[in-house]
């Protein structure tokens, strides 16, 4: 972990908390450095899906029924 930290007081169920405190043992790891990966893993998945709408940002929009009839269609339904 960086020096550089900022406390944050989070509340958490008590379950979790004893799965991530035996999980900080498991691991040799502290309770932070595993809420820090888990919240840096969802901020990186959270950023690729805003990157994928990008580029999906200029193709045609279907409805759900056009979809439905495409299906049909092609024998997927």
């Amino acid at each position: 972990m960086t020096t550089r930290t900022k406390r944050a007081t989070i509340y958490l169920e008590p379950e979790l908390h004893k799965a991530l405190r035996l999980r900080a043992i498991e691991t040799s790891r502290s309770v932070s450095e595993i809420v820090n990966d888990a919240v840096r893993e969802a901020l990186k998945e959270d950023a690729e899906d805003l990157a994928a709408f990008e580029e999906r940002i200029k193709e045609p929009s279907i409805s759900y029924n056009e979809m439905i009839k495409r299906l049909k269609e092609n024998g997927r339904l």
